[in-house]
């Protein structure tokens, strides 16, 4: 399974790139708007420290970066997505699973530009996505089980139905909105390809109250022992 990062925020990105080895950044509006950078600053500013890393390239390191929200015609969506495609070989643009997104999505994989339809909430708006060859599809976790429902069978769905009809892979399956440990192992076995989530997740997934303990035992047993 891939890790992505869901940060606009640099310190954040090269952090968990060193300690967690990230295989990517996922980005929206309101990341962009917690950075403090106006929007096309703040995803040059991704894409310069992409190059300075030496990660040029979708295959190494994928940033999704999302359209305007209020755009809503699929010509207005393919204009915006290759201005801001033009910016970074490495920018897979995000774009809602509604109609006029689909539509946009299949107009841009075809002239190149990669894209991560997002905001799915359903296996049925997946299959759109597959359908469209987005290189990427974002079901949310978070928010469904915020809301009381369990998603490990909304996550294994899209993994079958993917596998089926020989999407599995291609269009790759990004689990959003993660908000805890349980959740990416969830979402592990299920079979999704990435998942993506804050940096304090990933920090979280580091902690266990018995690796604590244990690693003070053996403080104390080694403080007791070592004699060089």
């Amino acid at each position: 399974m891939k890790f992505y990062l869901d940060s606009a925020k640099l310190d954040e990105i090269d952090y968990a790139y060193k300690t967690f080895g990230i295989d990517g950044v996922t980005t929206n509006p309101k990341h962009i708007m917690l950075s403090g950078k106006p929007f096309v600053t703040a995803i040059k500013d991704i894409a310069e420290w992409i190059r300075q890393n030496g990660l040029d390239g979708i295959d190494k390191f994928p940033v999704s970066i999302e359209v305007n929200p209020h755009l809503d015609t699929a010509d207005a969506i393919v204009a915006e997505a290759e201005k801001y495609a033009a910016i970074s070989q490495n920018f897979a643009i995000k774009i809602p699973a509604t109609e006029f997104g689909i539509e946009a999505a299949r107009k841009l994989e075809k002239k190149g530009i990669r894209t991560n339809l997002t905001l799915v909430f359903a296996p049925a708006q997946a299959i759109f996505a597959g359908k469209a060859g987005s290189l990427f599809v974002s079901p949310f976790i978070g928010w469904k089980e915020d809301n009381g429902e369990d998603c490990k069978r909304y996550i294994k769905d899209i993994v079958d139905i993917y596998k089926n009809y020989g999407w599995y892979g291609k269009t790759q399956i990004i689990c959003a909105a993660i908000r805890s440990p349980k959740q990416i192992v969830d979402c592990a076995v299920a079979g999704a390809d990435i998942v993506t989530a804050g940096l304090a997740v990933y920090k979280a997934a580091q902690h266990h109250a018995y690796t604590t303990q244990g690693l003070g035992t053996f403080c104390d047993a080694w403080d007791h022992t070592a004699t060089e």
